[in-house]
């Protein structure tokens, strides 16, 4: 090799140290802000993303969760990648273990976490929009607006289930329609067509056992009795429909003046189920209506220890005694 090679040779040599030193700063930079945790916490976090979220108000979401170098970092990736023009709504697990890259690519793919959602049994179709409002993306305006018509309460299955945050209006609809349609399977159905009703009559007549009492093994009795009233065209006479009437549901004692309420809620003016539920329905109160009680019962009335649970009679004057007893009670207590 001759002097004048040797000396490019050891340029070239010199040129190299800094573009690999260049080189290697690049690569721990980019370790560090894109391939290092991303969270500043050792528990998994979640973010939500509603469709008025911007870049802006994104990042404001992860800078009390992320580390410094971490938001740096998903900063410059939805920058030069656009993704910021197009952020897909949801609800997002952010485990301790992911890195800047993946809470990245996690939430440009919309891999959102689903939410346990609890239908409740409520008394009101605006009761349950705004339940399930506090869970989900939507508002409760959007969800009253589809609660409509007197057997919407039919719709719904009290239980949990996985959905995802951002559901739509429709798709929520849709799922709870589904699991509405399996629980109604066809042994279901049968069973209400041998006590005579359909499956809304079912959730309509157990909406009034659930209300009447909160103890599970009475449900059968009290679902038996009204069935024996439906059965020969009695008036049900239900207090918790005459309160569903009128919107009042702290009512203690039903005064005559209450029966007055002019409504087809009002069971005890019009004989026959009312138009719908006045509740969702537990499914306690529904496989009571479905498997009710073998007896002959007419009448009830709540027993004068407090006990939660009835005094059933078979004639009017059997009744009537036990009706004494209870407001005997009620006005010891200064119960009005």
């Amino acid at each position: 090799m001759t002097k004048q090679s040797k000396l490019k040779s050891m340029k070239a040599k010199y040129y190299l140290i800094p573009a690999a030193a260049c080189l290697a700063a690049i690569a721990v930079l980019g370790y560090y802000y894109f391939l290092t945790p991303f969270l500043d916490s050792s528990e998994t976090e979640y973010v939500y993303i509603d469709s008025d979220d911007t870049p802006d108000s994104l990042y404001a979401k992860l800078e009390p969760i992320g580390s410094g170098h971490g938001i740096t970092g998903f900063r410059t990736l939805m920058r030069h990648t656009g993704s910021e023009q197009r952020l897909r709504t949801g609800r997002y697990a952010l485990t301790p273990s992911m890195t800047t890259v993946d809470v990245f690519r996690r939430l440009r793919s919309g891999r959102q976490e689903p939410i346990r959602l609890t239908i409740p049994e409520v008394r009101t179709m605006p009761q349950l929009a705004a339940r399930l409002a506090q869970k989900l993306m939507l508002d409760s305006a959007t969800i009253a607006s589809r609660l409509t018509g007197d057997t919407a309460a039919c719709l719904f299955v009290p239980n949990t289930y996985e959905v995802y945050w951002n559901v739509s209006i429709d798709g929520l609809l849709s799922r709870m329609k589904r699991e509405h349609d399996a629980f109604w399977n066809s042994t279901r159905r049968s069973l209400a067509h041998n006590v005579g009703l359909t499956p809304n009559e079912v959730c309509t007549l157990a909406s009034i056992v659930d209300e009447e009492t909160t103890n599970e093994a009475e449900k059968p009795m009290v679902a038996a009795m009204y069935l024996n009233r439906l059965r020969i065209g009695m008036p049900l006479q239900a207090d918790p429909t005459v309160k569903f009437a009128l919107g009042d549901f702290t009512l203690r004692r039903i005064y005559n003046a209450h029966l007055e309420v002019e409504s087809p809620y009002n069971t005890y003016k019009y004989a026959g189920l009312p138009p719908g539920p006045i509740k969702i329905a537990s499914v306690k109160g529904i496989d009571a209506v479905l498997h009710p009680a073998n007896h002959n019962y007419l009448y009830m009335c709540a027993k004068e220890d407090f006990s939660g649970t009835h005094n059933f009679a078979r004639t009017y004057s059997e009744h009537l005694l036990n009706a004494a007893r209870y407001a005997r009670a009620l006005n010891q207590r200064g119960i009005k």
